[in-house]
């Protein structure tokens, strides 16, 4: 009889189970990995847990045995004994919007390195969403939050209330009304601010802003530092030229700034500018104005914030605010593992990156003195 290929596949040597179905190769354990490393199950743990002493050599071999035997820790059983998951609770606004794409990237940049697993959620348009993914977070016993979503009453109850539980946690451009926690931010205001005045000086006197609706827009940076660009030169524009969805923790969409276009067009006086709250919205906007037969930037300039990529190349090319976006999800996560690992224990401190003007095609001289 011939010799027998070597393998530790069952389903090649064609054995099943009772019930005839082909048996699968069970995942590798702890004690597997000890084994094929040549130490004991507790100096494994030790290696792959990151506690204890364990020799530099020690540690490269267990790893390198758990990586031949594609372990995966037990997750479920490390929390019941109440280790660290190491694993981050990332809750954004959504994912539609290419800022949160960059922003996460750049958190996992720093996450993964150090062994942290990020988990997201979307609060999406509603309040109640963006509780449900954070208690979601706790439940499963994140070891730490990063939170990216505009700020709500709501919303920054239920913050107050993990805070008070304890749960490591640091925002990226929001803050917590009545909490002290680590923010990590671009300065959105001076940008509006820069973006504004660049708009009046180009002589446009009834600036519209879309996005958000008035009476949520005094929680957003970028419309402090438009109505501050507005009152310095001495223009008083009407609340009926914000327009947007109200109480949303999310970005504004594109369909959030065709619709608030639209409105817009309908004032009896509509302006000749529009400060949308980020380029996604400015996309819209421009949409809307191609619809209403407007020509851009004759008859209405458009400017956006966020200078994702596709801004350089739509037609115009969109006039906008360039922020840090990956430097800031790089510096939100670093600051948060400095917090879980013990090495900060300082709250309610706002590091704030500085923005940048980027002028395009999109803007130009009102023509309507």
């Amino acid at each position: 009889m011939g010799a027998m290929a070597k393998t530790e596949q069952p389903e090649a040597l064609g054995l099943k189970d009772g019930e005839g179905a082909p048996l699968r190769k069970k995942p590798a354990t702890l004690s597997d990995v000890a084994r094929e490393a040549g130490v004991v199950a507790m100096t494994a743990s030790r290696a792959i847990n990151g506690t204890g002493y364990v020799s530099q050599e020690v540690r490269e071999r267990v790893h390198a045995a758990a990586r031949k035997l594609n372990y995966r820790p037990n997750m479920l059983a490390r929390s019941l004994k109440g280790q660290r998951l190491k694993a981050v609770g990332i809750m954004l606004p959504d994912i539609a919007n290419p800022f949160s794409a960059e922003l996460v990237e750049g958190m996992k940049d720093v996450l993964e390195p150090e062994g942290y697993t990020p988990f997201i959620a979307l609060a999406g348009r509603g309040v109640d969403h963006e509780r449900e993914g954070l208690q979601s977070f706790v439940d499963h016993r994140v070891d730490g939050l990063l939170v990216a979503t505009l700020r709500t009453d709501m919303g920054d109850e239920f913050l107050r209330e993990l805070g008070a539980q304890g749960i490591p946690m640091v925002t990226v451009g929001r803050e917590v009304k009545g909490m002290q926690v680590d923010c990590v931010t671009a300065d959105h205001w001076q940008g509006a601010f820069e973006l504004t005045m660049h708009l009046i000086e180009l002589g446009h006197r009834l600036i519209g802003f879309v996005g958000i609706a008035a009476a949520d827009a005094p929680a957003l940076p970028r419309y402090q530092g438009y109505l501050a660009a507005l009152e310095k030169a001495g223009l008083a524009v009407g609340p009926e030229y914000t327009v947007g969805p109200g109480h949303a923790p999310s970005f504004a969409t594109q369909d959030d700034g065709y619709d608030g276009m639209m409105r817009l067009a309908e004032l009896v006086a509509p302006p000749t500018a529009v400060v949308a709250r980020n380029d996604s919205a400015a996309i819209g906007v421009l949409r809307a104005a191609h619809t209403l037969g407007m020509k851009v930037p004759e008859d209405l300039s458009v400017a956006g914030f966020d200078n994702i990529p596709l801004a350089a190349f739509w037609t115009p090319a969109l006039t906008t605010v360039a922020q840090p976006i990956r430097e800031q999800g790089k510096l939100a996560a670093r600051t948060l593992l400095d917090k879980i690992e013990g090495k900060s224990t300082g709250a309610g401190e706002t590091r704030t990156m500085a923005c940048e003007l980027v002028v395009r095609e999109s803007t130009g001289k009102c023509s309507k003195r």
